[in-house]
């Protein structure tokens, strides 16, 4: 009986009718083809794009299963840490790449602006786009909603923190410059690394153990999971594997289909590759913003911008150390200034634990200037 339960649960996830994003779960053997039978890197990456959308979502399901049994609190940390695996992936396989390249050359440049660029994205997208699209989808629903003012001001205040650690690096180099600039931003950003990995530690153990007081919510047990736990656990990390594979392709892709549609490299590193890779984000925020949870809404894009920021950011840097690549929290100035003003205009907005429509408006407002301007950077 347990096992014609577990089948039916699987069916139930993976049925169309429950959702039509299902349907496109056939690009995933469509990506297999163009990526490794016919070899045509541009149709690979937009396969790959529309692939990580279903299994996103299912990634998303699962987190949201596993969340009834839990806190919102833990669901959005759940669902924040699987949810920038894909982010991950494409870091690491960049920084990857340029550890083989020569030193010096265009390859390893490309790589480095890669990682800093889909970090920045990150950041940006779960800021501005996600929480913009839950607070409008959500403000059709319900004429206001309530979410965790001590999520915000944790949250806002550790963000705060890796936005100094990103403006610092840029004006130290602008005020020493030349070579003993470079070696003092490289020294700086290992140091920072450390500090921020360090600092995300205390933050997990002071949310979930000292002062889990504070970070409580309601669990809604009123709501009857659909899946067993082991279901759940089972379709998460299938889910999270799936998307993870997309997202290799897709970065293997990027140059290829960067050249055939005239697309700036900084774009596509700061708006589309975030853009999908964030899929489950963007789908379990928007969607558990409809049913008035927006503690987990708010966990998912808040807590997964913070983590990005304070967690994602830093590995990359220790691994890039490690592989002796010249990766830094020197991102740019239209990319610091970008994160920097996201992070101050959420904090605003949010300040009060209080959403509507209108405020997910302003946030969607500024997420596409963000990427017109991006867009036109040369």
């Amino acid at each position: 009986m347990k096992h014609m339960s577990s089948e039916i649960n699987w069916v139930r996830a993976m049925d169309p009718r429950d959702s039509k994003l299902n349907l496109l779960l056939i690009a995933i053997p469509i990506t297999v083809y163009f990526a490794y039978v016919a070899q045509d890197e541009s149709m690979a990456f937009f396969s790959s794009l529309v692939a990580i959308m279903p299994l996103a979502f299912l990634m998303g399901r699962a987190t949201e299963e596993i969340a009834l049994r839990t806190s919102e609190s833990l669901g959005g940390l759940l669902n924040a840490t699987f949810g920038n695996a894909a982010e991950m992936i494409i870091a690491i396989l960049a920084i990857r790449e340029a550890s083989r390249a020569v030193s010096g050359s265009e390859t390893e440049e490309l790589m480095v602006n890669l990682v800093q660029a889909s970090l920045i994205g990150s950041i940006l997208g779960n800021l501005l786009l996600v929480m913009g699209l839950a607070f409008v989808w959500g403000g059709v629903h319900y004429t206001e909603q309530k979410f965790s003012d001590s999520q915000v001001s944790s949250n806002g205040s550790l963000m705060l923190l890796a936005m100094m650690v990103l403006i610092i690096p840029s004006v130290f180099n602008s005020t020493v410059g030349g070579s003993e600039g470079e070696d003092g931003v490289a020294n700086l950003s290992h140091i920072a690394a450390i500090v921020l990995l360090t600092l995300y530690g205390m933050f997990l153990y002071f949310q979930f153990k000292s002062h889990v007081d504070l970070f409580a919510t309601e669990t809604h047990h009123h709501e009857e999971p659909e899946m067993s736990q082991r279901d759940a656990i089972i379709l998460l990390v299938f889910a999270t594997v799936m998307v993870s594979w997309m997202a290799e392709i897709l970065v293997h892709s990027v140059e290829y289909a960067a050249a055939d549609m005239g697309l700036p490299h900084l774009f596509i590193g700061v708006i589309l590759l975030p853009l999908f890779g964030n899929a489950a984000e963007h789908f379990t925020a928007v969607t558990v913003a409809a049913k008035d949870k927006m503690d987990l809404s708010f966990a998912i894009s808040m807590g997964s911008s913070t983590q990005i920021a304070v967690f994602v950011a830093p590995l990359m840097i220790v691994i890039a150390w490690a592989l002796n690549v010249p990766l830094t929290f020197e991102f740019g100035m239209l990319e610091t200034v970008s994160a920097f003003l996201a992070v101050l205009i959420v904090n605003t907005i949010a300040s009060d634990g209080k959403s509507n429509w209108l405020e997910g408006a302003m946030l969607l407002g500024s997420y596409l200037v963000l990427a017109a301007a991006f867009f036109f950077h040369p």
